[in-house]
């Protein structure tokens, strides 16, 4: 495309835009994906492959789009990897953060009678190895494309607030995207999915704009949660209803969850690390 004819796309609005952003990253993509799926046998294997072609063109377009559309020379900087001095540290405190109230979370339950520790199984350390090397790549590619790239775009033509509820209701759906029945039968897992985007906002906020926090706190939620459900380290003692403790035994779809993510939102508007 003309130079000229990429700038003038800046002036289009926030939903154009997007929408031709996913299309070239579409048209990158499925040319790539299709044969993956179509040649390779083991779906798992197939989706990992397709997915990591899809972020790895991502990362590519996304700093060609930047510094064609916006004249940006530093994308991913603009968009919060920024001052790698302290990601170690932001990270860390993200995961602690995350993995730690999860656990309180089910450890309260656990003294109220609603569910059950059980004893460890064997392999326990390799789940939790595995874990959290899938929890850090959900987190980093999540975090760069949601409050890095897209906040970034509706930030251009919304005014914070709105921008954030936009964010955080596409970040929603997207994850909610699954049969009719389950949607009706999981209805409070949108809430949760909703109040965790504008807690990841929160986060970034809290460190000035940079990424590394919600990064971590996102690795955090999803490795505490496979290391609980996929170590069946809890069984659920049906004295109380799902909607308590999490429909499906997820705590975003439970009343006690959103509770305990909301008192982590309102612990990010007062802090400030920057």
């Amino acid at each position: 495309m003309h130079a000229q004819r990429l700038t003038r796309i800046r002036r289009f609005s926030a939903p154009v835009r997007l929408g031709f952003f996913i299309f070239l990253l579409l048209c990158l993509w499925l040319p790539v994906a299709l044969p993956v799926y179509l040649l390779v046998a083991d779906a798992n294997w197939a989706s990992i492959l397709a997915l990591s072609f899809l972020y790895g063109e991502f990362l590519w377009l996304v700093r060609w789009w930047e510094r064609q559309v916006y004249q940006q020379p530093y994308p991913l900087v603009g968009f919060g990897l920024t001052n790698f001095t302290k990601y170690g540290m932001e990270m860390g405190l993200g995961v602690a953060i995350a993995f730690g109230s999860l656990f309180a979370l089910y450890s309260l339950q656990a003294s109220w009678g609603w569910l059950v520790w059980q004893p460890l199984r064997a392999g326990f350390g390799q789940i939790l190895v595995e874990g959290l090397l899938v929890a850090v790549g959900i987190g980093f590619a999540e975090e760069l494309f949601f409050r890095g790239w897209l906040l970034a775009e509706l930030q251009r033509d919304y005014f914070p607030r709105l921008a954030w509820f936009l964010n955080a209701g596409i970040f929603a759906l997207l994850h909610y995207l699954k049969p009719l029945q389950q949607i009706l039968q999981t209805l409070p897992e949108f809430a949760g999915l909703f109040l965790l985007g504008i807690t990841l906002i929160l986060a970034k906020r809290a460190t000035g704009g940079r990424l590394w926090l919600p990064i971590g706190l996102h690795a955090g939620f999803v490795w505490g949660y496979y290391a609980i459900n996929v170590g069946h380290l809890v069984q659920f003692s049906q004295t109380v209803p799902p909607w308590l403790t999490g429909i499906h035994g997820n705590p975003l779809a439970g009343v006690v969850g959103l509770l305990f993510l909301g008192a982590i939102a309102v612990i990010f508007t007062k802090l400030n690390l920057t």
